[in-house]
């Protein structure tokens, strides 16, 4: 099997590590992290006049392709820049929502706007209790007139601070857990009802809890048929986890390439503490971890890709993000140690990458969630 990029794939990977080498140093992220925004909106720009955001839609849409591989290619070079701008939020998960469920003019209107930068979003799916299960969903949404009432509150709403829109999952029939009955609704962010509590993730990333207090929104904004929303929020959150797999690959890769750097220039007892044959076993199990990692995530996006049933999907992706959950512990956990107390402070990229590898592994289900469903599915 053929694991080469192609000549498109290729000219992304370069395209983002040149941005990186000419414009996003550690010293130029941790402006942009402390920014009032927390991100920079003339990169968000700068993404969007070089195709980026264009990445995860389908030609159709008016997008590059919209194919898995290519979403990790761009990923895996984010993670190792550490990259802060909401790309996942607001381009992959929303992006990939947007492409499965809406039609027609508001379709249009959607797309064109993520992809040209000028609109932001963030969806609104997770809620006190539904543990990382988007088919949890207590908020309401009563039909009057043309109008639909939403009352509810969603929690870790990431770039919900920034956003311009919401894309609001709502029950509009059957119990908590119930498949049927879900819809997702376009929102707003300044409409009234709405209350936010804003807030800085560990890893530097801005989120918010969102109260939905009778927010009044027509009818219309409604994506897709009423109460038929899961399966397209499952299809677009399965990508969302093969992106931030990737991310993570990414960051790993730097880690333990910074740690190895580390080791031959850190000394002890007069001597390279990388000459140490204990921590050289440890490293080595390290290098292990990353490319198994690696290994999985281009499983699991060429599955994404393919004809596989959604069921193939769901599995490949959950042994995904299980298998990235263990690298993440060993790999990150070995990087802070062999560094030692120097790891943990402001002043050191490695620190900042664990605290995003992190933020990776608890991103729409940890690796014991994801090992449960996938023996589950």
């Amino acid at each position: 099997m053929d694991f080469s990029y192609t000549d498109v794939q290729q000219m992304l990977q370069d395209s983002v590590q040149k941005f990186v080498q000419k414009s996003y140093d550690f010293d130029t992220r941790n402006t942009i992290l402390n920014s009032e925004k927390g991100y920079s909106a003339e990169n968000w720009q700068l993404f969007a006049d070089l195709g980026w955001l264009a990445v995860p839609f389908s030609e159709e849409d008016g997008g590059l392709g919209g194919s898995a591989v290519d979403l990790m290619v761009i990923m895996e070079e984010f993670g190792k820049a550490n990259l802060i701008e909401p790309y996942t939020a607001g381009a992959v998960l929303s992006g990939s929502l947007v492409a499965e469920l809406a039609t027609g003019d508001i379709k249009t209107m959607l797309v064109e706007g993520i992809i040209g930068g000028e609109l932001l979003l963030a969806s609104a799916f997770a809620e006190p209790g539904s543990r990382f299960n988007p088919g949890s969903v207590a908020t309401s949404a009563a039909v009057d007139g043309d109008d639909v009432i939403l009352n509810g509150i969603k929690v870790a709403v990431e770039n919900g601070p920034n956003a311009n829109k919401l894309l609001v999952s709502a029950r509009e029939s059957g119990d908590v857990r119930d498949p049927l009955g879900i819809s997702v609704f376009v929102v707003d962010a300044s409409t009234p009802g709405i209350s936010m509590r804003s807030y800085q993730t560990v890893d530097g990333k801005m989120a918010s809890e969102v109260t939905l207090a009778d927010v009044k929104v027509p009818a219309s904004n409604r994506l897709g048929e009423a109460g038929a929303a899961l399966p397209a929020i499952e299809v677009a959150t399965n990508r969302a986890i093969v992106a931030v797999s990737a991310e993570a690959v990414g960051a790993l890769e730097v880690l333990l390439q910074k740690t190895v750097e580390y080791s031959k220039t850190r000394k002890q007892f007069g001597t390279p503490i990388g000459t140490f044959q204990a921590l050289q076993h440890r490293m080595a199990d390290m290098f292990i971890q990353c490319q198994l990692a690696r290994s999985i995530v281009i499983m699991a996006a060429m599955t994404l890709d393919g004809d596989d049933s959604a069921e193939e999907k769901a599995k490949a992706v959950a042994a995904a993000k299980s298998r990235i959950g263990k690298a993440i512990k060993d790999v990150g956990q070995e990087a802070i140690q062999i560094h030692g107390g120097i790891a943990m402070t402001e002043e050191l990229d490695v620190g900042h990458l664990f605290k995003r590898v992190t933020a990776l592994d608890l991103a729409f289900g940890d690796g014991d969630y994801h090992t449960q469903r996938f023996a589950q599915l």
